[in-house]
């Protein structure tokens, strides 16, 4: 037999064929994990791609976010993405990044945006950007305006004695401090700020909804629509859900059968972002320094 004449060729070949196999199996598993998180590998199946970027809970860092929606505009496998977005808001620079990036995708693909329970103020912002916006007729959006609050704990410092002691440098360096009375002129600073960030709102959905500054500002009270009530307004294109949201996207990417959805996250990991995104927003919650937030 050929094993027992040739023992070390026979050897090399076994070894080369388990070599073989593992690299393989190994391939697969490196292609098919990258696949989960939106790593454009499969070229073959490119034509009919679309990247799903999912914004879920309060809104306090744009890191993710961007770089998902950045890695499917660079890749050309990928037709359109559809932003699935289901938060209240939350604080301001996260949201202006993120519509920033959507603005620049929009330059080279479609985005669709598509609303799921609550999509409101930051949530809405984002969602101006987007080339289309489907939402669900019972969605909850709009709320365009800005707020700034915190808890003032003079008279309860009081009660139990206590003198706060500050040193600072600048004469508004305290301001929004919850161990005293806010002074006119700070609460004059502090709405000319908020007055300055509404209007940088009201703009950016004026541009991304192709409507104007004035038409606008009548909607951007704070108030809160439906999903049927914000369509009728002309803050949403269509009631769907995110089936109708894929569907929308394909049409504009001229995708042709059924499109391939691929996810900018492992699903699995949702659940750990959104408790951590949900802890830390209740400490910046019980910051002393009042936070500006949509």
């Amino acid at each position: 037999m050929f094993s027992r004449r040739h023992p070390y060729l026979f050897f090399l070949l076994v070894l080369s064929g388990i070599c073989a196999s593992v690299m393989i199996a190994v391939s697969v598993v490196v292609l098919l994990g990258l696949r989960s998180i939106g790593v454009g590998v499969f070229s073959e199946e490119s034509a009919g791609r679309i990247g799903v970027v999912e914004v879920s809970g309060y809104l306090m860092d744009s890191i993710d976010t961007v770089s998902a929606i950045k890695r499917f505009r660079e890749d050309d496998s990928i037709r359109a993405v559809v932003l699935r977005i289901d938060s209240p808001g939350g604080a301001v620079g996260p949201a202006q990044e993120i519509y920033r990036e959507i603005v620049k995708t929009t330059e080279f693909k479609p985005v669709v945006a598509s609303l799921g329970t609550t999509a409101a103020s930051g949530g809405y912002y984002i969602a101006s950007a987007a080339t289309q916006i489907v939402a669900n007729p019972g969605t909850i959006t709009g709320s365009i305006g800005v707020i700034m609050s915190y808890a003032n704990f003079e008279e309860l410092i009081r009660k139990f004695g206590l003198v706060p002691v500050i040193i600072k440098s600048g004469e508004h360096k305290d301001m929004g401090s919850p161990m005293r009375k806010m002074l006119p002129e700070e609460r004059a600073i502090l709405q000319g700020l908020s007055d300055q960030i509404h209007r940088q709102f009201i703009q950016a959905v004026a541009d991304g909804r192709k409507l104007s500054e004035k038409e606008v500002r009548k909607l951007a009270d704070g108030r809160i629509f439906s999903g049927e009530t914000a369509q009728e307004k002309g803050l949403v294109d269509m009631l769907g859900n995110f089936e109708d949201a894929v569907d929308v996207a394909a049409a504009l990417g001229n995708i042709t059968g059924k499109p391939e959805i691929v996810h900018s996250e492992d699903k699995k990991m949702r659940w750990l972002k959104k408790l951590t995104e949900t802890a830390a927003a209740a400490v910046l919650g019980a910051d002393r320094t009042p936070l500006l937030r949509y």
